[in-house]
């Protein structure tokens, strides 16, 4: 079942080209030629080969970004091909494409399912023109519609959008049409996040010279509220934190392994992977990754290997941001942790305050307690 994640690792390759760099991003990105691009796939594929030492087996693989979608079809298949060829993929692996609405056509989307895609991750942002120009957006609302319409009947078996709540002078009644637009559509899938303002971003610099206000924690805490509850009446669960499904089929798979701890790889720039009790992250910019896979290494910029404490933690913290909530029986076994046992009065508390439910070996948050999911798992103690 879908909604349960696979014992199996996720493969994730950061694609960092854009056409543009949206105001609000942090994210490695980069604006590059031809040329780069190809050196970059070409990069990807002996990182491959050297990854492989993990041992690692896959059934998903997730190529996000940067804008995927901006590689050509043919540089896809090289990826996709290099990964197969060198990686242990399972026979049913799950393949997700991270897309922008100006790159999607005819061709492409007959191309992205003839390369194997299942699910496709739509960067609509918004339906609303004046919300996309804010967001420094190259596509249109209208463009956003059509590019949706085109993968809807273009055979994937789940197509997602992504949407951003909480810009400036936003209402709930502006932000209600929004959701209300990708039921209607029929969206499968929906990824709701709340805008934030970055250090080092052009909303940053903005904000740091008091020209860009943003909507306050009481709004975007009513704007958080009504993303689940209404979404809830129009059919989609909402499983994470920011993510809401119309079926358990369609729940991402590829993300329930971050958030049960399950190992995943990264490959390309800044890709971060966790494998057994070592986290590992590659070098951010384009050049310096490139350089080490020149030069015979690879591309690993730092690591560090993790105690059953900060495990343990993470679990908490991860678990708390889904309905699944934490798994109570795991934490003992895995890293010898009994929570309620070291947390008993700061968990009725928060039961009482309509922030958790201990239902079982679960303690889930409410939709209140996922809102404040970080401070609830921060006054949890995991160590005796």
């Amino acid at each position: 079942m879908a909604s349960v994640p696979s014992a199996l690792a996720g493969l994730y390759i950061h694609v960092p080209f854009c056409a543009s760099v949206c105001p609000y991003c942090d994210f490695a990105v980069t604006l590059a030629g031809e040329e780069r691009r190809q050196a970059y796939v070409a990069g990807i594929v002996r990182e491959a080969a050297m990854a492989a030492a993990e041992g690692l087996a896959f059934d998903t693989v997730y190529l996000g970004g940067g804008t995927p979608s901006a590689l050509a079809p043919g540089q896809l298949a090289e990826i996709l091909g290099a990964v197969k060829a060198r990686l242990q993929l399972d026979e049913d692996t799950w393949i997700f494409l991270e897309i922008n609405p100006e790159d999607v056509s005819a061709a492409s989307v007959s191309a992205w399912r003839e390369l194997g895609v299942r699910t496709v991750s739509l960067g609509v942002q918004s339906f609303e023109d004046h919300a996309l120009g804010f967001l420094g957006r190259r596509h249109t609302a209208d463009d956003a519609r059509r590019a949706l319409d085109r993968l809807r009947a273009g055979g994937f078996a789940t197509v997602s959008i992504d949407l951003i709540y909480g810009l400036p002078g936003q209402t709930g009644v502006s932000w209600r049409r929004q959701l209300e637009e990708a039921a209607a559509r029929a969206v499968d899938h929906l990824s709701c996040y709340q805008l934030t303002i970055h250090e080092g971003t052009r909303f940053g610099r903005r904000q740091a010279i008091g020209e860009l206000g943003v909507a306050g924690e009481p709004v975007q805490a009513e704007l958080f509220l009504l993303t689940h509850l209404l979404l809830a009446e129009l059919g989609y669960a909402g499983y994470e934190v920011s993510n809401f499904a119309a079926a358990p089929r369609h729940r991402s798979r590829h993300n329930l392994k971050y958030w049960s701890h399950a190992p995943y790889l990264g490959l390309g720039p800044a890709a971060h992977s966790f494998v057994g009790r070592r986290r590992f992250w590659n070098h951010r910019k384009l050049r310096a990754w490139q350089r080490a896979l020149d030069t015979g290494r690879r591309p690993l910029a730092e690591s560090e290997e993790l105690g059953d404490a900060e495990l343990a933690l993470e679990a908490v913290m991860l678990g708390l941001r889904t309905a699944d909530g934490v798994d109570l029986g795991a934490l003992r076994s895995r890293y010898g942790v009994d929570l309620v046992g070291l947390n008993r009065a700061a968990i009725e508390r928060d039961c009482d305050s309509g922030h958790l439910v201990l239902d079982g070996d679960r303690l889930r948050p409410t939709v209140a307690g996922m809102a404040i999911a970080d401070t609830l798992a921060r006054e949890l103690e995991v160590a005796g």
